[in-house]
């Protein structure tokens, strides 16, 4: 097995433990795990192609679509409180 899947996968293992934590506690490792996303879909991307590339970037999107669409939100002058 390559290193690219054997490292996502471990990605995908450390992103359940953060999801399990206290929310207080989630905001360290998060941003951790959300610099190294890019890096990995990449990797992934090249490794084995742009499409496993277009849905490890799909399944990323899809974890963080919450914080994605408040600062979308945020950025684009739209109301964030709802």
């Amino acid at each position: 097995m390559e290193y690219s899947v054997i490292f996502a996968a471990l990605w995908v293992i450390c992103a359940t433990v953060v999801a399990l934590l206290p929310m207080r506690l989630q905001f360290p490792p998060g941003i951790v795990l959300l610099i190294c996303a890019p890096v990995l879909i990449a990797w992934l991307g090249v490794a084995h192609g742009w499409l496993i590339g277009v849905l490890a970037f799909a399944g990323f999107v899809s974890m963080f679509r919450n914080p994605i669409r408040y600062y979308w939100r945020k950025w684009s002058g739209r109301e964030v409180g709802q």
